[in-house]
């Protein structure tokens, strides 16, 4: 074998080197070159981020398939935050750069035109910012890389049904970008019956004055919960002057959407920090190796390119741009002859012929090939949906310290959570137990209320019905000289109490609502008044009914419900009071005798005991018991005379009752109505009754009553007087009317009429307040606190009568239970006590007897000896 030198062989490898470089560096005539245009905002954070991310896709991208036979070239433009020059910079990129796919523009208001051109030359437009709900549906050319605005909606509106917050503020700028997505949060809002108090749409030029102007308006509501949804060049301005105007304070609720949030850690510190406290929607990208190598190679690129920034943060849409590139790269290799082809429209004038374009070849077989792309990016799974990304879960952030907190997730399967590992059976969840700590505004970390009081300390306005007759319930006294005016009453009470026991102050001021001739209203025009929001709250006796509950909210009720009828009672006949002497009450008198031999055969127990082995004998014994109880002999025993004086005292007690119940029982049994059935009224066609101004006239007429026939009253004295006359009379046959009302009116009157029913079911009284204010839920929880239980106001306000007062006596009262306990305890102990003497002295007794008995034997024993020993001794 011939050996090779050494020098030939390294001048060979030389040679082989050198054609492999000159290879490399020939163009390749296969490759085809895919020319790309992209529009964005050079001079924005988003718009510099979007562009190195996609330079670092394409080299990425060859890097890895360098066999590929289309690569991708970049062509650049600025739009220099202006939609003209986003347009002219797209006309420009297909006339000079002759590109087959546009990228941008960075904004959704500047995506207008760009789509429409592209739907008229065929040609695919692609955007990972713009996010506008309503631009996709204009042309299929246009193709979204990211979540569009709507799909965050849900979440937003979750937290604040978590919260329990029913009334909020929207704030947008007002702009296609702000403008757009309003039908969905309102849409979104309405689904959870949460209500939009204040919508603010303020001027994207707007200057800091007239935004402090805005923010005013906004402190002096009521409603403290305001979602934001803004640019970040609009929204980093709003934030600076809400923090200067003390808006970022405790009870304070700020939730942004994902514009803003997005760009968080971008800002600069000092917008950060007037935005601590604050949450937000953002969609949510999982860590994988990937990016985190990506991300520390972007830093180091870009602190290269771009020196004076120190901490570049990534972005979302940097992202969402990096797989844009990836997409398109392979939907390119796909399409393969990827070279521009145009041709020219031959149609009238107002097509692109104006702009001397034709239609794109490649154009629709590169949107096939997108629109089919799946794979796994640094963003996650890219696959789209109508042709735009769908997001998998939104993260729910807390701005705190130099950026975002992640607090919880939300999905739309699983709603809100703190973790995405969840099993597949849990259900839908909207609380608050599933966040995780949140820093509210003011560093608190309490929950805010979602409603403040207004800062220019107005008074809540809480309309008072001017009324008379009842005035129990509400009444409204002026002072003719001042024209002060005094608000009282049961119900006006009954909000004093609740308010006081409120952990917060509220001011308010009671205003009566009247006519202009200071005429009552009624109570529907009352309702009407809170609806219009006239007034903040309504407290009085209005009657919670189905058909009020549409216009107004109601608090908790404090009084009873339902219509019952008054109508006058009957006498018994005097037989019936006959047999009714020899009728009732017989078990106190069978009482009354079984506990007097049982406390006479205590008495003899106690008796026999003492003479146990004497010489009494029981038929004297009796005889002496006989003579103690009704002679006042004295017994021969404390305990037994013990039991001779209880016995008097609860004989004599009982026999009392007796009569008394008795007397209380008579009473009792003539208050039999003299109607029991409304429709017997309805048959015989009888007047009948209402308060004026009540819904009871509808409720009656849908009894089928005939309105001719029915009759109003204003006070109980003119319920009175109906009543006494009687149908045939010019009077009526029955009142109807709620419980508080009758027990008035029975207060007054309660030997004459009686109470039958109910013949409808209500809810009682309740404070009236416009849908959705935060006042509902604290006050009802407040009222519910004053009324449960025995109500002292209840008996300050409907006392009855001093001639009404009836002897509700019985002998089995819970007193008398306890009065026999302790006299059964008596008896138990006296027997203890006799039995523990009884049986001592049988003891000694006992003794006594077996020491005679040995002392009698031992006499027997000496007796019975002396004469032997003295025999003995002889």
């Amino acid at each position: 074998m011939k050996n090779h030198n050494p020098t030939h062989v390294l001048f060979f490898l030389i040679i082989v080197l050198s054609c492999i470089q000159l290879a490399k560096a020939q163009p390749n005539d296969a490759v085809t070159p895919v020319n790309v245009g992209v529009v964005l905002d050079m001079e924005t954070w988003v718009g510099k981020v979007s562009t190195s991310c996609m330079y670092m896709a394409i080299s990425d991208f060859y890097a890895i398939h360098d066999d590929y036979k289309t690569r991708l070239v970049l062509h650049t433009r600025d739009s220099k935050l202006d939609v003209i020059h986003a347009a002219f910079a797209a006309v420009d990129l297909l006339e000079s750069s002759k590109v087959q796919v546009i990228i941008g523009p960075q904004k959704s208001d500047h995506t207008e035109f760009i789509v429409e051109l592209g739907d008229r030359i065929h040609l695919p437009i692609i955007s990972f910012s713009a996010t506008i709900p309503s631009i996709y549906s204009r042309s299929p050319y246009f193709i979204r890389t990211t979540p569009d605005d709507h799909t965050q909606v849900k979440a937003i509106a979750s937290i604040t049904q978590a919260f329990d917050w029913r009334n909020i503020i929207l704030i947008h700028e007002d702009t296609d970008y702000g403008n757009r997505l309003v039908p969905n949060l309102i849409d979104a809002f309405q689904d959870i019956n949460t209500n939009i108090h204040y919508r603010s749409a303020i001027p994207p030029l707007a200057t800091n004055d007239q935004i402090v102007m805005e923010l005013h308006k906004l402190m002096i509501m009521p409603t403290s919960v305001l979602i934001v949804h803004m640019s970040a060049s609009f929204g980093t301005k709003f934030f600076l002057n809400a923090e200067k105007e003390g808006m970022m304070a405790k009870g304070y609720v700020w939730i942004i959407t994902n514009g803003l949030m997005n760009v968080l850690e971008s800002l600069e510190p000092i917008i950060i920090a007037s935005m601590q406290g604050v949450l937000g929607v953002n969609p949510h990208i999982a860590t994988s190796r990937n990016l985190e190598s990506f991300t520390t190679r972007w830093k180091r690129k870009f602190i290269e390119e771009n020196p004076h920034i120190q901490t570049p943060e990534m972005v979302n849409f940097g992202l969402w741009a990096y797989d844009t590139i990836w997409a398109l790269a392979l939907a390119a290799e796909r399409v393969g002859d990827m070279k521009p082809n145009f041709f020219k429209l031959n149609m009238d004038g107002n097509s692109t012929e104006l702009l001397g374009m034709g239609v794109s070849e490649t154009g629709p077989k590169l949107l096939n090939e997108i629109l089919k792309s799946k794979f796994t990016g640094l963003s996650g799974e890219f696959h789209l949906v109508n042709g735009q990304l769908p997001p998998s879960a939104f993260q729910i952030l807390n701005v705190i310290g130099k950026g975002g907190k992640e607090v919880g997730f939300w999905t739309s399967k699983h709603g809100i959570s703190r973790g995405l590992n969840l099993p597949s059976e849990r259900a839908y969840s909207a609380s608050a137990d599933d966040f995780q700590d949140i820093i509210w505004p003011g560093g608190s970390t309490t929950v805010p209320k979602g409603w403040l009081i207004p800062k220019n300390g107005k008074k809540l306005r809480i309309g008072v019905p001017v009324k008379g007759g009842f005035s129990e319930l509400v009444e409204i006294i002026r002072d003719p000289h001042t024209n002060a005016m005094t608000v009282g009453g049961y119900c006006i009470d009954v909000f004093k109490s609740a308010i006081a026991t409120l952990p917060y102050t509220i001011p308010y001021e009671f205003v009566p609502i009247q006519t202009e001739d200071g005429d009552a209203r009624s109570y529907n025009d009352l309702i009407d008044q809170v609806y219009l929001q006239n007034y903040d709250a309504l407290v009085g006796d209005i009657t919670i009914t189905a058909n009020r509950s549409l216009y107004v909210d109601f608090g908790f009720p404090y009084t009873d419900g339902g219509v019952y009828m008054i109508v006058p009672i009957k006498r018994p006949k005097e037989t019936e009071k006959k047999w009714l002497l020899l009728t009732e009450d017989v078990g106190i008198l069978s009482f009354s005798i079984a506990f007097f031999i049982f406390t006479g055969f205590t008495i003899w127990v106690l008796e026999q005991v003492d003479h146990v082995g004497g010489t009494s004998q029981p038929n004297s014994m009796t005889l002496k018991i006989i003579r103690t109880v009704t002679l006042g002999k004295k017994g021969t025993s404390f305990l037994s005379m013990l039991m001779v004086f209880i016995g008097i005292f609860i004989i004599v007690g009982l026999m009392s009752t007796y009569v008394a119940n008795l007397t209380s029982t008579m009473t009792r049994t003539q208050l039999k109505p003299t109607i029991t059935d409304f429709n017997d009224l309805i048959k015989h066609q009888d007047f009948v009754g209402y308060r004026k101004g009540s819904f009871i006239a509808g409720l009656l007429k849908r009894f089928h009553f005939d309105e001719s026939r029915l009759k109003t009253y204003s006070t109980p004295e003119e319920c009175h007087e109906l009543l006494s006359k009687g149908s045939q009379n010019g009077g009526v046959a029955a009142v109807f009317d709620e419980i508080p009302y009758i027990n008035i009116f029975l207060a007054k009157y309660c030997s004459k009429y009686t109470m039958v029913g109910p013949t409808h079911r209500t809810d009682g009284f309740g404070f009236v307040f416009p849908i959705g204010s935060p006042l509902v839920s604290d006050i009802s929880k407040a009222v519910l606190k004053v009324t449960e239980g025995n109500n002292p106001m209840d008996m300050a306000w409907f006392k009855p009568d001093l001639t009404c007062k009836e002897d509700q006596s019985t002998i089995f009262t819970p007193k008398l239970f306890s009065l026999l306990h302790i006299i059964v305890c008596v008896i138990v102990l006296s027997l203890l006590i006799k039995s523990s003497r009884s049986f001592r002295k049988d003891k000694q007794i006992e003794q006594n007897q077996t020491s005679v008995q040995v002392s009698t034997n031992q006499q027997s024993t000496i007796q019975e000896n002396s004469p032997t020993q003295h025999k003995k001794t002889i």
